[in-house]
């Protein structure tokens, strides 16, 4: 499509929620970004997202901040906005997901309680604080009426399907399977999830953890996206 062709809001927090997340003019947008606005982009269109597992997703995230965090300085991590890098970095694992005060629990949930289900039952990419309060059956409810908006779910795993319905759609050739970034030292194909549970100490955090993943994976399984 051309450089000049796609958003620079790549990320939730380069823009205000709304239209701003997806400014007009573009014909690309991607990232981790709000889809609030979606409804302004102009037909026709063709909109996905990808998952991953959740407990890899869950695991990859905390390893990846974690590595960050170890590439900073003091003063770089004694910043607020690097709060989450410090904690992950100081803390052991146990720590970090089930401790501290109340305000840092909040960051917990909002990074790793149910991210997918959230995201498409609100739009946002932090948006569990909005469903915080809704039961297990009403939060995937509300995800599966959300996805109904989005013309195709994918997996981080099966990319080749992304591969095809682009090309068989736009004529696009792209190479998108083992294709990685931001890829840990371990490999790019290496499961994180077993690493981290090999890191754990306290059977509490793992179940915290398989709580956090349950409902996204309900929903995966229900989207076909799951054996």
């Amino acid at each position: 499509m051309g450089a000049a062709a796609v958003s620079p809001v790549r990320v939730h927090t380069q823009a205000p929620r709304g239209e701003a997340q997806l400014p007009a003019g573009y014909r690309l947008y991607s990232g981790h970004i709000d889809w609030e606005a979606l409804d302004t982009v102009p037909e026709p269109r063709f909109v996905f997202t990808v998952f991953r597992d959740p407990l890899e997703r869950i695991a990859s995230f905390y390893f990846y901040i974690r590595r960050q965090a170890e590439g900073l300085s003091a003063a770089e991590l004694a910043s607020p906005t690097r709060t989450g890098m410090r904690m992950a970095l100081e803390q052991s694992p146990d720590d970090y997901f089930m401790n501290g005060p109340a305000h840092w629990q909040k960051f917990i949930v909002d990074h790793y309680h149910s991210p997918y289900c959230s995201y498409l039952a609100t739009r946002q990419i932090r948006g569990y604080s909005r469903v915080v309060d809704l039961s297990e059956e009403e939060l995937l409810a509300r995800a599966l009426e959300g996805a109904e908006a989005i013309d195709a779910i994918y997996t981080v795993e099966d990319l080749g399907r992304l591969e095809r319905d682009l090309k068989e759609r736009f004529g696009f050739e792209v190479q998108l399977t083992g294709r990685y970034v931001n890829a840990g030292p371990e490999g790019s194909g290496a499961a994180r999830w077993p690493k981290l549970l090999a890191q754990l100490q306290r059977d509490e955090t793992r179940d915290q953890l398989e709580r956090f993943a349950r409902t996204d994976r309900r929903l995966m399984e229900r989207l076909g996206l799951l054996a």
